[in-house]
């Protein structure tokens, strides 16, 4: 019986690391297509981690991992800068365009359904 459980343990390990390997890559593509980037990550409960990826060009992009220990273990992989919060000069490099402004305001003012 502690083998199989032991065994499983170690599946898991080595699942959790493919993930982290796999959004580490995401993370490092994103990173060196927006000339560097910083990460920040958000503990969303029970679906897992959201991963706040700031390219230095001011672009911005998400990615969620099943666990927060996997999202911390993908950001320290990639290499990209982790900021503990999302605020100050973090926040401020994020570049929104007018399809961010018509969503935000789209919603609440009759503009585009979010459908």
């Amino acid at each position: 019986m502690a083998d199989t459980q032991q065994v499983d343990a170690q599946q898991a390990d080595a699942k959790a690391d493919r993930t982290a390997a796999k959004l580490a890559r995401q993370i490092g593509a994103f990173a060196k297509a927006h000339g560097g980037a910083g990460g920040q990550v958000a503990y969303l409960g029970d679906r897992g981690a959201r991963i706040a990826l700031v390219g230095e060009d001011g672009e911005w992009g998400n990615l969620v991992a099943p666990t927060y220990d996997i999202a911390r273990k993908a950001v320290e992989k990639s290499g990209v800068e982790v900021h503990e919060d999302f605020d100050g000069e973090f926040a401020a490099k994020v570049r929104t365009g007018p399809y961010e402004w018509t969503r935000m305001a789209g919603i609440q003012l009759g503009g585009p359904r979010n459908t």
